[in-house]
């Protein structure tokens, strides 16, 4: 399955805890003031591609410790992240973290009609959600860029039907 990627960094140590494999996908509807990867709001921007080849970049990276959905905004493309995460989740230990600017909330709403946001939101262990504020900026947050934003712990969250926060 193909997805629009900006590009992919192989070892991060700022997109969440521990080493990650990072996606930053292509296309953002939120151009939220002071984003820090403007690049990525061009819907056609970016380039193709396959989730499979990213998957088979991640498993050979035995110092991982989880794969991050950052963007643009993950939830754009829900469908070929959450085969990658389905595909990582069958055969992999690694968790996956989701940078969004929808809330969690908005994105409970769109699980109701679009089968892959509800996939997506099934694979994912943490869920930073919200846009970014300039004007809550803060670089003394960990792994967010605004005091709006939550760290979520997603699985918790939707078994109790509410917003579990979970620190990090």
């Amino acid at each position: 399955m193909n997805i629009r990627i900006a590009g992919t960094v192989p070892e991060s140590i700022v997109d969440g805890p521990g080493i990650r494999y990072t996606i930053f996908t292509q296309g953002c509807p939120h151009h939220c003031e002071g984003c820090h990867n403007p690049e990525t709001h061009d819907f056609n921007g970016g380039r193709l591609a396959e989730t499979d080849k990213i998957y088979e970049h991640i498993v050979k990276d035995p110092l991982l410790r989880g794969v991050t959905y950052s963007g643009g905004d993950p939830f754009c493309q829900p469908a070929p992240l959450y085969d990658l995460g389905k595909k990582l989740k069958e055969n992999t230990k690694l968790d996956i973290m989701i940078y969004t600017g929808y809330t969690f909330e908005q994105l409970l709403k769109m699980a109701e009609s679009d089968s892959d946001v509800k996939g997506l939101l099934s694979v994912a262990d943490i869920i930073v959600d919200g846009k970014f504020i300039l004007s809550q900026r803060s670089l003394e947050l960990k792994f967010k860029g605004s005091s709006n934003q939550r760290i979520i712990d997603v699985p918790a969250s939707l078994k109790t039907g509410k917003v579990v926060l979970k620190e990090l």
